[in-house]
């Protein structure tokens, strides 16, 4: 069995990420990061100029970061996945159920 061996930086940025979560309007300060992370605002800092430089995170014109348009619409490509799936088994259920009579 091999070792799995886990980036801590790569674990503090999809932490940043979660944490963007639910703040897409207002945004999340870098104290408010800096405690869900539990790190020093300056890593803060510097974790979330790699999620901007990337594409997942914007900075606000209040100072404080939400998700990027780009990260919501993973999340909505993923929903209208998930949603046509639903669509597929219920198609599916329907046509055994109307078989069984």
């Amino acid at each position: 069995m091999s070792e799995t061996y886990v980036s801590n930086t790569g674990v503090k940025h999809l932490r940043a990420i979660k944490a963007l979560s639910g703040h897409t309007l207002d945004g999340v300060s870098n104290t408010e990061l800096a405690q869900a992370l539990n790190v020093p605002a300056s890593g803060v800092t510097r974790i979330m100029a790699t999620l901007i430089a990337e594409g997942f995170a914007v900075k606000l014109d209040n100072g404080r970061f939400a998700p990027s348009v780009a990260l919501l619409q993973i999340a909505q490509r993923t929903a209208n996945e998930l949603s046509n799936g639903a669509d597929r088994i219920n198609e599916l259920t329907q046509r055994i159920a109307a078989g069984s009579r």
